[in-house]
């Protein structure tokens, strides 16, 4: 038997259940913020726009970069003893794939 690959979205390709699962862990962090939740996901969606992402959320561009780098700052590595926090490189286009299937993911 060949099997047949028909493309289709990346979300398709992991079961809803352990999808959900995996952001509500990976996303954590903004639970109780869903104004964050919001900006990352439409900062995401406009590839990193500042601009954009502000008219469409009819917010200024200042508060759009408030909330990206608190975004960040949150869904980093928090510090410790011995270390400092680090947040989320947003820059990484990784990072960036995977907060925005996680998004994608949740309701």
């Amino acid at each position: 038997d060949v099997a047949v690959h028909r493309p289709g979205p990346l979300t398709a390709l992991v079961p809803p259940a352990e999808a959900a699962a995996h952001a509500r862990t990976l996303l954590a962090p903004l639970a109780d913020a869903p104004a964050l939740r919001e900006t990352l996901r439409a900062w995401l969606s406009l590839h990193g726009s500042w601009d954009r992402t502000a008219a469409a959320l009819g917010i200024h561009r200042n508060t759009v970069r408030q909330r990206i780098a608190r975004c960040a700052a949150l869904l980093g590595t928090p510090a410790t003893r011995t270390s400092a926090a680090v947040p989320a490189d947003l820059d990484d286009a990784d990072v960036r794939a995977e907060l925005w299937f996680a998004l994608r993911s949740l309701p």
